[in-house]
């Protein structure tokens, strides 16, 4: 089990950290009612940091980020030298936390998606773990939530018995709803990005050998490439220039951002 603490990459803090210390995480926290928020980064949630500094914020201020894409993990041993010998990818963690949670009895709840997606979810986690408690799964509403919509949300996530709170509303916006949510929910707050369209069998996951060659980017560029062109051909090699620089100390990369307003995304 793997956890060495946070380290700088871009300015954004991510943890050196495995699937097994990460569960374990989630799940101590879940039992004692206690608030903690995890996001997995690829290329492009670091870079959201990296390019706004209110995003910088609520990123190094969420409890765990863990190393989702390869070029993340391979930027932190190479910066490092800290032998990470896998990443944490969502929506593989997001099935481990479900296993656990089955075992140990823990509800969990889904927000975000489209309630088609939530629906086929649903039904795909109780196949796979039948003894897994579904507290409720509620949809994106697609928009700025008001103050007091965002605080019916968070009540009514908190009255349902859950332990656990799956978020999929993509990268930033997961990331926001997170950070504004941490202590409105007391528990813990999981954002899994992509992983709710996975599990629920409505889009496929790149060969095993893509994502151990960290070309998962190419696959999903390949699958949707009018969505997804700016995120990955403008920003990835930004990423790797960036990075470069960081390496031969050419450019130092500050960790601290803004303090950001509300957002509300719901």
């Amino acid at each position: 089990m793997v956890d060495k603490g946070k380290y700088n990459l871009l300015g954004v803090l991510i943890n050196a950290i495995d699937y097994d210390a990460a569960v374990n995480r989630v799940l101590t926290a879940a039992h004692h009612c206690q608030p903690l928020t995890l996001s997995a980064l690829a290329v492009h949630g670091v870079m959201t940091g990296v390019l706004d500094a209110e995003q910088r914020y609520r990123l190094n201020h969420l409890d765990i980020v863990v190393p989702d894409g390869q070029p993340v993990r391979w930027a932190l041993n190479l910066l490092y030298h800290l032998g990470l010998s896998e990443r944490v990818y969502g929506p593989t963690l997001m099935l481990r936390i479900c296993e656990r949670a089955s075992l140990e009895g823990l509800p969990i709840y889904l927000y975000g998606s489209r309630p088609q997606v939530l629906q086929q979810l649903c039904n795909n986690l109780r196949q796979r773990f039948p003894r897994l408690i579904i507290a409720g799964a509620q949809p994106s509403q697609f928009r700025r939530l008001t103050a007091e919509e965002q605080q019916a949300i968070a009540a009514h996530i908190r009255t349902s018995g859950a332990a656990i709170t799956f978020v999929g509303l993509g990268c930033p916006r997961q990331e926001v709803w997170a950070y504004e949510h941490r202590d409105l929910l007391s528990m813990p707050i999981i954002a899994v990005g992509a992983a709710f369209d996975f599990h629920a069998g409505l889009l496929p996951q790149a060969p095993p050998t893509l994502q151990r060659l960290g070309l998962e980017w190419a696959f999903r560029l390949w699958q949707e490439p009018r969505r997804l062109w700016r995120r990955y051909l403008l920003l990835n090699p930004l990423y790797v220039s960036l990075l470069f620089a960081q390496l031969a100390k050419l450019q130092r990369f500050d960790p601290m951002g803004y303090a950001p307003k509300p957002l509300r995304y719901g």
